[in-house]
């Protein structure tokens, strides 16, 4: 069975307050292109299909259209669930009218987690997807107030899901979860309380075939090599300049080992990072990327995202790396304690300055001290 892993489409996000929905339509395209050019049995997706709880509604528009042309067009079935941007309600509203043997989508926990069994001329593939949920709501569902870490919540979800596989059939899992062993970026939002532990351990998935994963935006295997992350089809964040996106396409043989081929994306907008004085920036070529400018000016140039945008129109940030040298730090001069006045202003000075006190200032000096001894002593005759 062939099926093609994607993740993390965040859609509805934006980068420098500039919209993704044209990068976002231009992935989508290449992703219903690899599923007919690979002649996929399955589209998994393993969670967060949107960037936050209520996405804009036009990438929910998106998304649905998206969903229409997979199942008009294709022969697909389609296994998605939510991960911990979604909001678990909407994601599960997709599921409602699905054809049931044909579409998998889950979004609120149940405590029967159900499978999509389907068939090949080896035998019936079971896919399990599990929405992401927090401990509470998975206390709450499974009725064991043990339930305290992320990987609790996955092994309640697991052994449940275990129960529906059919007698000798294989089994995909997908999840949506940070597992121990894998390299994240600056985007994704952690998945357990400040504090917490959010690492699961690769064994939770133990007797998968071959385990999908989202969350982590980097396509990478964890733990085993039937354990992958397809990683985001979208650089989300900077640290990601020059990474090369890609879907994961999963071939199950008949004895469930799976072996996977990674399909590169490409993007409508790449992401880069251009580093230079100003003036040097504004003499490269112009370019339509998704630009982050880290500029060695001394000094903060003025009107410099407009300009920057006038060559690179998609200028996100900016950001200065020179460093001013510190001023050096001197110690507090170290007088007696019962220095006279004149003498501790002289100190000061000379600490600031370098040199003490000119004649004319120790004139001043002692000339205002000596009318601040004056009001004293009228203020005690008082």
């Amino acid at each position: 069975m062939r099926i093609l892993h994607t993740a993390d489409l965040h859609l509805g996000r934006t980068l420098g307050q500039l919209s993704l929905e044209e990068d976002h339509a231009h992935i989508l395209s290449q992703i219903f292109d690899a599923l007919t050019a690979q002649a996929a049995d399955v589209l998994l997706i393993a969670g967060d299909i949107f960037d936050r709880a209520t996405p804009p509604a036009r990438s929910v528009s998106q998304f649905n259209a998206f969903l229409r042309r997979v199942v008009d067009e294709t022969s697909c079935a389609v296994v998605a669930m939510a991960g911990n941007h979604d909001q678990a309600d909407r994601i599960g509203a997709m599921g409602v009218m699905t054809d049931p043997a044909r579409a998998l989508i889950r979004g609120e926990l149940r405590a029967d987690e159900p499978a999509l069994v389907l068939h090949d001329a080896h035998g019936p593939v079971a896919f399990s997807a599990l929405p992401f949920a927090f401990e509470y709501a998975a206390r709450a569902c499974f009725g064991d107030e043990r339930i305290a870490t992320p990987e609790d919540v996955i092994a309640a979800q697991v052994a449940s899901a275990r129960r529906a596989v059919p007698p000798g059939a294989r089994w995909v899992v997908a999840a949506h979860a940070f597992v121990a062993g894998g390299t994240g970026t600056e985007a994704e939002r952690p998945l357990a309380r400040v504090g917490g532990i959010e690492n699961v351990r690769p064994s939770v998935f133990d007797g998968a075939d071959y385990v999908a994963l989202g969350h982590l935006h980097r396509p990478q295997t964890v733990g085993a090599p039937h354990i992958r992350y397809s990683g985001a089809p979208l650089a989300f964040g900077f640290d990601e300049a020059g990474a090369q996106k890609s879907l994961s396409l999963v071939d199950l043989g008949p004895d469930g080992a799976a072996s996977v081929t990674e399909l590169p994306l490409a993007p409508l907008r790449p992401v880069e990072v251009l580093r230079g004085t100003f003036a040097e920036l504004l003499a490269l070529p112009p370019s339509p990327a998704l630009l982050r400018a880290e500029l060695s000016d001394p000094t903060p140039v003025i009107d410099a995202m407009p300009r920057l945008r006038a060559v690179f129109p998609n200028t996100c940030q900016i950001a200065y790396t020179a460093r001013a040298s510190a001023p050096e730090v001197k110690s507090a001069p170290s007088l007696p304690a019962r220095s006279a006045p004149s003498d501790v202003v002289d100190a000061f000075v000379t600490h600031v300055r370098g040199s003490g006190l000119t004649e004319a200032e120790i004139s001043v000096t002692a000339s205002a001290f000596g009318r601040l001894a004056a009001a004293s002593r009228e203020e005690c005759g008082s």
